[in-house]
């Protein structure tokens, strides 16, 4: 859990370290930018900080999966944009720099701490299911700063590993499991637009 989380932050923040200063304001994801794209990034590592501050008294929220099926029906996407482009303008000048000091204050954070109940956007839910949901972000989000500023599409194993397992339990969850292994087998392909989220 914690190394897969490890191991995809320290890619978005070397990926990020490689963004030129002319390419910030590129599109890069729907109406963000690259920056409001890293401004989202950010926010998978700060939220560890926050919700590790905020214990829930009960379990709402039984596993990764779950988190997904339920912010699909509660979290507004305007609102998602919208953090993402504050949450870029806050980077400051120097992006990289503070993308690399959140990666750090969520390690400390979790170095310090076990598995515990912690108050999610949806629910509450043990860090040990919540901190997947991290990886995945990194690592999809990764994937799309990478096609944005023209990188090869490459993330370390264990990180990916542990983003396709969240991909695949999800598409079990919404009854696409079928169709996913179909393609995944060669036997047929997804259709255009194609999500599990």
């Amino acid at each position: 859990m914690l190394d897969g989380f490890r191991v995809a932050a320290d890619h978005v923040v070397a990926l990020t370290a490689t963004v030129p200063p002319e390419k910030w304001d590129d599109p890069a994801l729907g109406e963000w930018t690259v920056r409001s794209l890293v401004g989202h990034i950010g926010r998978a590592l700060s939220t560890v900080v926050d919700y590790l501050a905020r214990p829930a008294a009960e379990q709402s929220v039984p596993s990764t999966a779950d988190y997904y099926l339920l912010a699909a029906e509660q979290v507004d996407a305007e609102a998602v944009r919208v953090r993402g482009e504050q949450a870029g303008a806050e980077l400051g000048d120097h992006p990289a720099a503070t993308l690399a000091e959140m990666r750090d204050r969520a390690l400390q954070a979790l170095a310090q701490t076990d598995d515990r109940l912690v108050t999610t956007v949806v629910g509450g839910m043990l860090l040990s299911h919540y901190l997947p949901t991290r990886t995945f972000e990194l690592v999809v989000h990764g994937l799309d700063l990478a096609r944005a500023t023209g990188h090869p599409a490459s993330v370390p194993a264990g990180a990916l590993r542990e983003a396709l397992s969240v991909a695949t339990e999800l598409a079990v969850l919404r009854g696409h499991g079928e169709t996913v292994l179909l393609a995944m087998t060669g036997r047929s392909a997804l259709a255009s637009g194609f999500s599990v989220l």
